[in-house]
């Protein structure tokens, strides 16, 4: 029996600009389960990044609710203040960005010694120990005293991971991690998220453009103009995205 980690209900986000009110969510509903490693596919600007931002707690949304189940606890993170929100995700949730987002004057274990000096979840000796735990885990312990920009972008990636699971958090969420890898890199990294998914239990939410994807996910969603699609309804839609 599954059980709902993440909850989006009626989720809406209206962005205001120049040019007029942009909704680039349209009343999101869904459950993501734990322990599953979920892909939302969609073309540029199809809204999966705002998704993310909204599961992350990273941007405010304009109605609805996420609720996190995680470590017995139940929150509806959007009514937390930013402070709190940017807490609670450097404990329960890493992220994984497609620009890796690594600090260039710090080594690779300092990097990922960072979030958990931050959220002083580990002692100093703790901490460096994890690191190069997780450096292991992505076969790059022997980099670990390496700036970033001695190393390939592949390589650079698996940092980002082992950074975001430097607090052990049971939700990964991933922007289009592979979209600038080679083939051959992307597929590495689809078999770290499996191992994670599979071997410790985490659960993984994915965004990506690229429908060739879909079958390494444990399930995926369509999400096109702000809306996630049914199973019968095409990926691309006509006409121009809803404003209010």
């Amino acid at each position: 029996m599954t059980s709902s980690i993440i909850e989006l209900r009626n989720v809406s986000k209206t962005y205001s600009t120049a040019a007029g009110d942009f909704t680039a969510l349209i009343n999101v509903s869904m459950d993501i389960n734990a322990g599953e490693f979920l892909g939302i596919i969609g073309k540029s600007g199809a809204g999966k990044s705002t998704l993310l931002n909204m599961i992350n707690g990273v941007d405010q949304l304009t109605s609805g609710e996420v609720i996190v189940h995680a470590d017995n606890e139940k929150l509806s993170i959007h009514n937390l203040s930013e402070d709190a929100r940017a807490l609670w995700r450097g404990r329960k949730m890493g992220v994984v960005y497609q620009s890796f987002q690594l600090l260039p004057m710090l080594s690779l274990i300092d990097n990922i010694t960072l979030p958990m000096d931050l959220s002083d979840n580990f002692r100093v000796r703790e901490s460096k120990e994890r690191a190069m735990q997780l450096l292991q885990l992505m076969e790059l312990e022997e980099h670990a005293n390496k700036l970033p920009a001695f190393i390939s972008g592949g390589q650079q990636q698996r940092v980002a991971i082992a950074r975001a699971l430097a607090n052990d958090p049971p939700i990964l969420v991933a922007d289009e991690p592979t979209g600038s890898l080679d083939s051959i890199t992307a597929d590495h990294i689809f078999e770290v998220f499996e191992h994670l998914v599979h071997e410790q239990g985490k659960t993984i939410v994915m965004v990506t453009h690229d429908v060739s994807l879909v079958n390494r996910f444990s399930r995926s969603l369509t999400i096109a103009d702000g809306e996630l699609l049914s199973d019968a309804e095409p990926v691309s839609k006509p006409g121009k995205r809803r404003k209010k």
